[in-house]
């Protein structure tokens, strides 16, 4: 269940954008690695995000995929 050299807040959400980690992000249902490393390298470009909002800037996350993703997800 609780895996070995995880931190305590890794199964608890909404995960922040700006601090998360690619397994943090792949935890969540429509996320899996390819859309993780886009959330995390397009925050590096942004130098941070703003609003949770800002994550439909990238490509192939649209309308539908945010809303089943974005109550995971803070800033």
């Amino acid at each position: 269940m609780a895996e070995s050299g995880a931190q305590s807040t890794n199964s608890s959400f909404p995960v922040n954008l700006n601090t998360c980690t690619a397994q943090e992000l792949t935890a969540i249902d429509g996320i899996g690695d390819t859309r993780a490393s886009a959330i995390i390298q397009y925050r590096e470009y942004l130098g941070g995000y703003t609003s949770v909002e800002q994550i439909k800037e990238i490509k192939g996350i649209g309308d539908a995929l945010y809303e089943k993703i974005s109550p995971y997800l803070t800033v």
